[in-house]
């Protein structure tokens, strides 16, 4: 991993004075100085082609993860394709591409915009807003490269479409799942003023990454061909 520059451990500790103060959601991420790259991981997230995450309940819901070795351009950055497909009895209902990128200054995981369809009986029936972090939008950050307990920040900065923010609450959660039981799990609150009164808890393990989000547990996880 490479060193975590200095300046994003300042931003991270403003961010935390600042909850603390007024229970804001940091949006400057330093999206600006950062060098991109399209690979690469950090405690709690893996931006590596071929690395697949599948999470399921028991009432036959699932969401398989997938890093494609696929890329797109967003404005100047090239990013990695991450799909997000969520299935219920075997059909699916919504595909997402997610579009991330690496920052080598900082080892965090920058989201820059997505695109989602949904499914009905085998065929699409609507896509969702989409959004890309040009214009008047901006990148947030998807996973941290420093975790610091209390940080509150954007994780998409799309305003009128897509706003979610997550909340760093505790680093030292244990999960129990099908694949396993895991400790010093990152826990997460993740809220939007678009749906005030909507919460969602994820869970992220050390060297694998998401291993619950809400009822969905890992089942799976690896490198896939």
């Amino acid at each position: 991993m490479k060193q975590i520059s200095i300046l994003f451990v300042l931003f991270l500790a403003g961010a935390i004075t600042a909850s603390a103060q007024d229970k804001q959601f940091t949006e400057e991420l330093m999206q600006t100085t950062c060098s991109y790259e399209t690979k690469g991981h950090n405690q709690y997230f893996i931006l590596e082609p071929g690395y697949q995450l599948i999470l399921e309940n028991s009432n036959g819901g699932r969401l398989v993860i997938t890093v494609l070795n696929e890329t797109r351009k967003i404005g100047n950055v090239k990013t990695r394709v991450v799909e997000e497909n969520e299935s219920e009895n075997g059909k699916t209902v919504e595909i997402s591409k997610n579009f991330l990128a690496f920052c080598k200054q900082t080892g965090s995981v920058y989201y820059l915009g997505e695109e989602v369809d949904l499914y009905k009986n085998g065929k699409i029936t609507k896509g969702e807003d989409a959004w890309t972090a040009d214009g008047k939008n901006r990148a947030g950050v998807m996973m941290p490269g420093l975790i610091l307990l209390g940080a509150r920040y954007f994780q998409e900065i799309a305003p009128g479409v897509a706003m979610d923010r997550a909340e760093i609450i505790s680093t030292s959660e244990t999960v129990k799942t099908p694949a396993g039981s895991f400790t010093n799990c990152l826990k997460t609150e993740e809220t939007t003023p678009l749906e005030p009164k909507e919460k969602e808890y994820k869970f992220y393990a050390p060297g694998i990454g998401l291993i619950q989000e809400n009822d969905l547990l890992l089942t799976k996880y690896g490198f896939v061909k």
